[in-house]
């Protein structure tokens, strides 16, 4: 089936849009996966390339964006940004695909999820994990490119397509980049819960290290939210518990500024007793979901392993860290976890939360990669390791590197866990490893 292609320029960049057809489900085993797509249940995903006007004509070599999330969609160029572009377009032929269920790839919509019993939402949003992603990948690859290899850049959760990738597809891959993103293979959630919560621990030290007088503007924060009925521009209550999620924002670069200047806003009157507004529509905008539900709604399953639920995990593993305790002094923040919680409280999630908790039982998780295959892998693959990292832990990175052959890895502390979006120096390091080990597979002719 062939894509729709839309065309135009943009200062410097010749950027071409497809749109292709996949099936809704592509792994069923009660479907003749040899019929037609269009005699099965479909979904649209979308792609977008990116080339330098100056070498549009040229062969260049293909690299495909793997975005972060789950549930995020592909960064949207703009002149010299994200910095990894850049550099990459000196090279490269750049391919930002909208993951299905975000972007323009026909969306989760609230509405569907809305008629659908919590069994039928969770089998939905099963179709929405990383094998799927790889074969939607596999389809623009054939269909598109006429079957050329690809190059893969995955930035965190797109390091974790990336060894889905190199599991089921890795016939169609050159070589493969990745930046804070190389998984546990074998860890079920609590573990991996248990190294975050952590490394959130220490992220949190280093915070109140640099912004010792931020304790007392939190303790006072906490105060409010405990003893009042706090209401956010959407209408709905902030928690204590809500507010405390804003931690997702300190493992990245500029995250402990971040939470800084949010706070340094917090109060406003004379007498600095109530919640400002300006302070509320930026909590409400960190902590709600409105554009991307996925991220929420399958985060957890996306260390799903056969028959193990992930039984809200982050959930459970919190009673155990008491420095997460309102009474706890200083207020600690949380990271990326997800709760049930979060299901009641954030209006953009109560339609999922039936699926949500369905989910969290579900035990039957078809496996995402293959132990045998990835010890035997061809395809040149060259990571950045942050030392720091607090949404992928280097510990789970490094036994990573020992169970995927023809890796090899640059560990740092230079950077937090957005590094390739901060600076051009990381994918440049990565590059210049590649070409140490030889480069990109070649097509022999």
């Amino acid at each position: 089936m062939n894509a729709a292609k839309k065309q135009y320029k943009m200062k410097g960049m010749l950027i071409t849009e497809f749109e292709l057809e996949v099936p809704l489900d592509w792994h069923s085993s009660d479907r003749n996966h040899n019929a037609p797509i269009k005699h099965r249940p479909t979904i649209s995903v979308f792609a977008r390339e990116v080339v330098d006007v100056n070498h549009a004509s040229d062969e260049l070599p293909l690299l495909l964006f793997l975005q972060g999330g789950p549930g995020g969609k592909s960064p949207r160029p703009m002149p010299g940004s994200p910095s990894w572009m850049a550099e990459a377009l000196k090279t490269h032929r750049i391919i930002l695909i909208d993951q299905r269920g975000t972007g323009r790839s026909s969306r989760i919509d609230t509405n569907l999820i809305r008629k659908m019993s919590a069994e039928e939402g969770r089998d939905y949003l099963l179709n929405f994990r990383a094998d799927s992603i790889v074969a939607d990948c596999e389809h623009l690859r054939k269909t598109v490119y006429g079957g050329r290899l690809f190059e893969t850049l995955g930035q965190s959760y797109g390091g974790f397509i990336t060894l889905t990738y190199l599991s089921q597809a890795p016939e169609g891959l050159a070589a493969c980049y990745v930046t804070g993103g190389l998984a546990g293979l074998e860890e079920p959630a609590q573990e991996v819960y248990q190294l975050t919560y952590q490394r959130v621990i220490e992220k949190n030290q280093d915070y109140y290290a640099r912004y010792p007088e931020d304790t007392s503007v939190m303790a006072k924060i906490a105060d409010c939210l405990t003893n009042n009925k706090v209401l956010l521009p959407d209408g709905d209550q902030l928690t204590l518990e809500r507010f405390q999620s804003i931690g997702i924002l300190l493992g990245m670069g500029p995250g402990i500024d971040q939470v800084h200047w949010l706070i340094d806003e917090a109060f406003a009157g004379s007498d600095k007793t109530q919640l400002s507004d300006v302070f509320l529509e930026q909590v409400m905008n960190l902590t709600t979901y409105h554009e991307g539900p996925l991220f929420a709604v399958i985060h957890e399953s996306i260390y799903g392993q056969p028959n193990k639920s992930t039984a809200w995990s982050a959930q459970q593993l919190r009673a155990q860290f008491g420095e997460f305790d309102a009474t706890h002094s200083p207020l600690m923040l949380t990271g990326e976890m997800i709760y049930p919680w979060m299901f009641e409280q954030i209006a953009s999630l109560r339609p999922y939360a039936g699926a949500a908790n369905a989910l969290a039982e579900y035990q039957d998780y078809a496996p995402l990669y293959d132990l045998e295959k990835l010890a035997k892998n061809k395809v040149p693959v060259v990571a950045a390791v942050y030392h720091n990292d607090m949404y992928v832990p280097r510990e789970l990175s490094l036994k990573t590197v020992k169970q995927v052959a023809n890796t090899q890895i640059w560990l740092t502390n230079s950077y937090e866990h957005d590094g390739v979006r901060q600076s051009p120096e990381v994918f440049c390091k990565l590059r210049e490893l590649l070409l140490d080990q030889g480069g990109p597979l070649k097509v022999s002719k």
